[in-house]
């Protein structure tokens, strides 16, 4: 399984971690599409800690974490 971690808003009727096949969502876009997110709406896209992209291919064990872009002050 690959373990999708997902932060603030990203979080709203998901859930905050998902565990989802990587046989059925090989890629981090095919989860993105699964989840109803938008690419452009991914500030920060990590694999197993580091920052990745779209189109990596997932194995057994990864963990994706999603962000969103925050604002604050």
């Amino acid at each position: 399984m690959v373990e999708v971690r997902l932060f603030a808003y990203f979080r709203d009727n998901r859930g905050k971690i998902l565990y989802l096949d990587p046989n059925l969502y090989p890629t981090v876009q095919m989860i993105l599409d699964h989840l109803g997110i938008a690419l452009s709406d991914v500030q920060i896209l990590l694999v197993n800690g580091r920052h990745s992209h779209a189109q990596h291919v997932l194995k057994g064990n990864d963990i994706v974490a999603l962000f969103p872009p925050v604002a604050g002050g």
